[in-house]
C-alpha cells in the first residue's frame, strides 16, 4: 500500500510534445543517486530482517553454518526486491498510464516519470548489492551465470536513467522477477529438509508455471511488442538500440536454459511422489 501511494505522487502522465535531446546530454540527477543509495539500505534492512525473523520460522537456522546463514539472508533481499519491483512494474505497465498505447502524445520508448526514475535506480542498487556480495562469496551464491545476468541488468538500467529511453521494455523484464520468491522457497524448502514435503511439491509446480509465464510468455509478448514498435525502437540511441536487440536475447537464452532445469527437476519431483505413493498404497 505504501509503495503504490509513493507511485501515484504524479499522475503518470507523459510530457507533452516531448522530444529526446540529442546525444547523451541528460545526466542521472541527485534524485536518481540518492535512490539507487536507498536501494542499497534497502537490502541492508531486508538482510538484517532475514536474520531475525528467520530464527522464528525455523528452528534449525541457527545450526545452520555460516555460509548458510549468509546465503538463507542473502535470499531474504533477493525476495524483497524481486516482490518490490514486481509491484512496481504492475503498476507501471498496467495500472498508471504512463505506458498508455492509446496515449500518442509520446513514443513509448520515450516515455518515463520521476517515480519510475526512482524505482529503477532502487533496482540497480539491489544488482550492486547483490553482485558485491556474488564476487565477495563466489561461487557459493551463484557462478559466472550469475554476474552475466546482473551485469546485463544493470547496464540496461544505467542505460534508461541516463537517456530516459526504454524504461517500459525494462519494467517487462524487471517482472520477471516474481518467480525468485518461489526459486528462493525451493532451497529453502531443500536446506530445511522438507524436499519429500507435499509443499516443495506445490512449490517446484508453482516455478514451473511462473517461470513459463513470466519469463517465457512474456518475453515472447516482449518481443512482438518490440517488433511491432520498431519504428519507434530504432530511434532510440544506437547503445539502447543495440542493448534491446541483444540483451533481451541472451537473457531469453539462459531463461530457457534454466526452464529446461527446472522442468527436468519437476519431473524428477514428481516421479519421485507418485513413487512414494505407490509404496505407501501397496
Amino acid at each position: 500500500m505504501v509503495l503504490l501511494q509513493f507511485l501515484n505522487v504524479e499522475n503518470q502522465k507523459p510530457m507533452e510534445g516531448r522530444t529526446p535531446a540529442s546525444g547523451f546530454s541528460t545526466i542521472v540527477d541527485q534524485a536518481s543517486l540518492f535512490s539507487v543509495f536507498g536501494g542499497i539500505i534497502m537490502c541492508k534492512v531486508a538482510y538484517d530482517l532475514t536474520g531475525v525473523i528467520s530464527p522464528l520460522v525455523f528452528k534449525g537456522f541457527n545450526k545452520l553454518e555460516s555460509v548458510q546463514k549468509f546465503e538463507w539472508k542473502n535470499r531474504g533481499i533477493s525476495t524483497f526486491h524481486a516482490l518490490f519491483v514486481a509491484i512496481a512494474s504492475y503498476y507501471f505497465l498496467v495500472v498508471s498510464n504512463l505506458f498508455d498505447e492509446h496515449d500518442q502524445q509520446e513514443f513509448i520508448v520515450y516515455r518515463s516519470s520521476a517515480s519510475s526514475n526512482t524505482i529503477l535506480a532502487m533496482s540497480l542498487g539491489y544488482f550492486l548489492s547483490d553482485l558485491a556480495m556474488i564476487i565477495w562469496m563466489y561461487p557459493t551464491l551463484g557462478g559466472p551465470e550469475y554476474v552475466f545476468h546482473h551485469g546485463l541488468s544493470m547496464f540496461g538500467i544505467i542505460q534508461s536513467l541516463i537517456c530516459g529511453q526504454a524504461q517500459f521494455y525494462n519494467f517487462i523484464v524487471l517482472f520477471s522477477e516474481i518467480t525468485t520468491p518461489f526459486v528462493n522457497i525451493r532451497w529453502y524448502l531443500d536446506v530445511a529438509g522438507k524436499k519429500n514435503s507435499m509443499f516443495y511439491l506445490l512449490n517446484g509446480v508453482a516455478v514451473f508455471v511462473g517461470w513459463l509465464a513470466a519469463r517465457v510468455i512474456l518475453f515472447i509478448f516482449f518481443f512482438h511488442h518490440m517488433f511491432t514498435h520498431f519504428d519507434q525502437v530504432k530511434q532510440t540511441y544506437w547503445t539502447i538500440f543495440c542493448s534491446l536487440l541483444t540483451i533481451p536475447s541472451v537473457l531469453t537464452i539462459m531463461n530457457l536454459f534454466w526452464f529446461w532445469k527446472i522442468a527436468k527437476g519437476l519431473i524428477k519431483t514428481l516421479t519421485k511422489f507418485t513413487r512414494h505413493s505407490h509404496g505407501i498404497c501397496t
